[in-house]
């Protein structure tokens, strides 16, 4: 490496050093790109984070880097999101639970009768739900967060701000994407995270609004859903746009309780990677099984 110069070698030792890698499995609907830490001595069993629609597994860069230190930290995208293949026509919650299963088996995380934990933000909660539903002795934990159980009304003022906008001239379908991140995001969040949820969002083409269709119907199963559930579960609710509706899942809850992160909005995951990652490790890490927040 005589031909670099030494700001040339630390950057490529920074890369190097990056703590998880990329990777893509074969999937139901094509190959699904994911982002995975793999410790060389994992001390817990794997985590699986889920994330929201229409972003993809980018969101949690920084977490998988800190938690990813003593377990296999997995954040996909979901089939037709980041870097992952789309299905060829819209699909469900439950089949796209499925293809998160492929990657879970894809990874042999489950191998031999283990189990993983579970993490899923917004959409990310849902779909984490019925995953747990479908493979009920192969999840251990669940953190579940801005879960929100919606009202009639609630859902058809989100199809109406979340529908698919027709490509045009104006770019009116990107401004919507802009004006909405700009509008939720946490003050403390730089531009910067902005822009690259932007590219995210746009990255998803034409099936952009697939997911949020699939889980506005997945709604009235979600609480029957979480009933049915007895694993210890943790519900997180940031002070975002679901931070009102959050609260009523805790009802269906069997074996959990709630967590309010007052001022946290969107773009935590970023901003406050490192307190997320202690509320983490404090509940799944815990044989207790009970949440306990970051100091």
């Amino acid at each position: 490496m005589s031909w670099l110069s030494e700001l040339d070698v630390q950057a490529f030792k920074g890369k190097q050093m990056r703590g998880y890698r990329r990777k893509f499995v074969d999937g139901r609907y094509g190959q699904m790109h994911l982002r995975i830490a793999e410790p060389d001595q994992p001390k817990h069993i794997p985590l699986i984070c889920l994330h929201m629609f229409p972003q993809s597994g980018r969101n949690f860069e920084k977490l998988v880097e800190e938690v990813g230190t003593d377990r296999v930290v997995v954040a996909p995208d979901f089939p037709g999101y980041g870097e992952s293949d789309p299905p060829k026509i819209p699909i469900t919650a439950t089949e796209y639970a499925d293809a998160i299963w492929d990657v879970v088996e894809n990874l042999s995380l489950v191998q031999g009768g283990g189990q993983i934990d579970v993490f899923g933000i917004h959409a990310g909660s849902k779909l984490a739900t019925e995953l747990t539903y479908l493979h009920p002795t192969r999840v251990r934990k669940l953190i579940l967060t801005s879960a929100a159980i919606l009202l009639p009304e609630e859902i058809e003022r989100m199809r109406s701000s979340l529908s698919h906008v027709e490509l045009d001239q104006e770019g009116s379908r990107f401004r919507r994407f802009w004006d909405m991140l700009v509008r939720n995001q946490a003050q403390d969040a730089p531009l910067e995270l902005a822009a690259k949820n932007f590219a995210e969002m746009v990255r998803s083409g034409e099936t952009y609004s697939w997911g949020h269709r699939a889980v506005f119907e997945y709604n009235k199963d979600f609480p029957s859903r979480l009933a049915e559930l007895r694993h210890p579960i943790a519900l997180l609710n940031p002070e975002d746009d679901l931070y009102e509706m959050t609260p009523r899942t805790l009802q269906h809850i069997q074996n959990g309780e709630m967590i309010d992160l007052p001022g946290w909005n969107h773009g935590f995951l970023e901003t406050r990677a490192k307190e997320l990652a202690q509320i983490i490790r404090n509940f799944l890490d815990d044989e207790n099984e009970s949440l306990v927040a970051a100091e």
